[in-house]
C-alpha cells in the first residue's frame, strides 16, 4: 500500500467523521509503512497518537483492511525527525507569529456533525435548556456562570452541548474552546500525574475560553480528580471564561461529589430537561422523516405510524429514532410499504422493551405539581407537613410504582436514609385508610403516572 491509497481512505474518513474531527484528529496523521500486518503512522505527539488509537483506530483499520487484506493492526508512533525541527526552529517560530489571534489546537472529544442547533427539536420540556444553550453559543458574556443541563438518558444534554461547541467553532473561531466527558477529563489527569507534567495540564486546561464538561456525575467520588476540576473551575471563573456541564441528575443530587463542587456548580443557571411529551416526539420524527425521504425517496408510510411511535417509545429520544431508522432500513430492503402492521413486527423487541417506565423523577415532579409546592422544598431538607407529607406520597409512589431500591430512593430525596423512606412509605399506607382525601390525591397521581 502507498500514500496514494491513504489519500483516498482519508476522504473517505473525512465524510464519515466530519470535517472538525478529520482536521483535528486525521489530518496531522503521517502514513509511514506496512510491516508485518501493521500500518505504521507518524504522529506529532503522544497523547494524538493515543487518542486516534482509542476513537477512531477501528474504522482506519476497517478502511485499510478493505484495500489491503493483510493489515491486521495499526500502530501510532511520534516522528522525532518532526521534533528535531520543531526545537530547532522555535526560535524562528517566535519572530514570524502572526499578530493576529490563532486558536491554540486543544485536542477535545469528537463532535458529531448530527448534533446541531438545526437539527435540535424545540418543546416545551427543553425550550429553557435550549434558549440557555442559544445565548452561551453566541461566544458574548452572559450572566450565569456555569450553564449545568441535566436530565436523563437521551434527553437532549449531549445534543445541546455539541451544538454549542459547533456553533462557537463557526462564529467565534478566536476562542479557544475544549469540550469533553468527565471521564476524559479523568483520563487526562490520571496521564498528566503518571508522565509528571501536571503543569502541561494545568496550563492546557486553564487557557481554554470555554470549558465544556459532559456527564460530570462520573468524577463523583474521585477525590483527587475532583480536587483538580475544583482548582481548574475557579482559575476559568476568575479569568471570566465560561464553563458549560452536563450531568444525568442536579448538582444536589449527585451522590459522593464534593460540597464546594456542588456550591460551586449551583451558583450559575441550573437547567432541567424534562422528559419529552407526546408533540415534541412526533416532531422529532417527522424532522427524521424529511431526512430518510431523500435517502429513500420511494418508500412511504402511513400518518398514524408516527402518532404509534411518539406514543409506546416515550423515555428515550435515541430508541426513538433508532426504532425509525429500522424500520425504513427494513422497509427498504424489503419493498415494502410502511403500515402500522409491518411497524409492530418490524420493532416488537423495541415496543416491548419501551413498555413506558415511569421514574422516580416524574413522581416527583407530578407530586410537586399536585400539591403546589417547589421540588426543590419537596426533596430539601424541611419538616413543614406541607412539605413532609407530599414528599411521603412521592416516597410511596416511588415505591410503588419503579423498580428502585430503597436506598436509591433515600438518594433521590435529597441523600435521605432508607429508614426514612420505609417510615414514609408505611405512613401513607396507614393514612390511605384513615384519610379519604389522601387516599384520592394518592390515586390521581397513580392514575395521571400512568396514563
Amino acid at each position: 500500500m502507498n500514500k496514494d491509497f491513504w489519500g483516498k481512505i482519508q476522504e473517505e474518513l473525512q465524510e464519515t467523521i466530519g470535517k472538525n474531527n478529520f482536521t483535528n484528529w486525521i489530518s496531522p496523521l503521517e502514513f509511514s509503512e506496512v510491516v508485518d500486518g501493521v500500518a505504521i503512522f507518524n504522529v506529532p505527539t503522544t497523547f494524538l497518537g493515543n487518542y486516534v488509537s482509542q476513537n477512531f483506530g477501528d474504522i482506519i483499520l476497517f478502511k485499510l483492511n478493505t484495500l489491503n487484506k493483510g493489515i491486521t493492526r495499526v500502530s501510532f508512533k511520534v516522528n522525532t525527525d518532526d521534533l528535531t525541527k520543531k526545537s530547532n526552529s522555535k526560535n524562528e517560530e517566535k519572530v514570524s507569529k502572526s499578530t493576529m489571534k490563532r486558536p491554540e489546537v486543544i485536542p477535545g472529544a469528537p463532535l458529531d456533525p448530527r448534533f446541531t442547533f438545526d437539527s435540535f427539536i424545540v418543546g416545551k420540556p427543553n425550550e429553557l435548556a435550549h434558549a440557555a444553550a442559544r445565548r452561551v453559543a453566541n461566544g458574548t458574556a452572559v450572566t450565569f456562570n456555569p450553564l449545568f443541563l441535566y436530565g436523563g438518558v437521551g434527553l437532549g444534554k449531549t445534543h445541546l452541548m455539541h451544538a454549542i461547541a459547533w456553533k462557537l467553532s463557526n462564529k467565534r473561531p478566536d476562542l479557544n474552546v475544549l469540550y469533553l466527558s468527565a471521564e476524559q477529563f479523568m483520563y487526562r489527569f490520571v496521564q498528566s500525574l503518571r508522565e509528571r507534567k501536571m503543569m502541561d495540564f494545568k496550563q492546557i486546561f486553564r487557557s481554554v475560553d470555554i470549558l465544556m464538561v459532559d456527564d460530570v456525575q462520573f468524577i463523583a467520588g474521585k477525590d483527587s480528580t475532583q480536587e483538580e476540576f475544583f482548582h481548574t473551575f475557579n482559575a476559568l471563573v476568575d479569568q471570566g471564561k465560561q464553563i458549560i456541564i452536563s450531568a444525568d441528575r442536579a448538582p444536589g443530587e449527585i451522590k459522593g461529589l464534593e460540597e464546594r463542587i456542588k456550591s460551586r456548580l449551583q451558583c450559575g443557571l441550573v437547567v432541567d430537561l424534562h422528559p419529552t411529551n407526546y408533540e415534541l416526539r412526533l416532531g422529532i420524527l417527522q424532522s427524521k422523516v424529511e431526512l430518510y425521504s431523500k435517502q429513500y425517496p420511494d418508500l412511504s408510510l402511513d400518518s398514524e405510524v408516527l402518532e404509534f411511535l411518539a406514543l409506546r417509545i416515550s423515555t428515550n429520544v435515541r430508541v426513538l429514532e433508532g426504532a425509525l431508522t429500522r424500520l425504513f432500513a427494513f422497509a427498504s430492503l424489503v419493498g415494502r410499504h410502511i403500515t402500522l402492521d409491518v411497524t409492530q413486527d418490524c420493532l416488537a423487541d423495541v415496543l416491548r422493551a419501551s413498555e413506558r417506565k415511569i421514574t422516580i423523577e416524574e413522581i416527583q415532579r407530578k407530586v410537586s405539581e399536585h400539591y403546589n409546592i417547589r421540588l426543590s422544598d419537596m426533596i430539601g431538607p424541611k419538616r413543614l407537613r406541607t412539605y413532609a407529607r407530599p414528599r411521603q406520597i412521592a416516597m410511596y409512589l416511588s415505591k410503588n410504582l419503579t423498580s428502585r431500591s430503597l436506598p436509591e430512593i433515600g438518594r433521590r430525596f435529597g441523600g435521605r436514609d432508607h429508614t426514612t423512606v420505609m417510615h414514609g412509605v408505611k405512613r401513607i399506607e396507614e393514612l390511605k385508610n384513615q384519610d379519604g382525601q389522601v387516599a384520592e390525591d394518592v390515586e390521581i397521581l397513580r392514575r395521571a403516572l400512568e396514563a
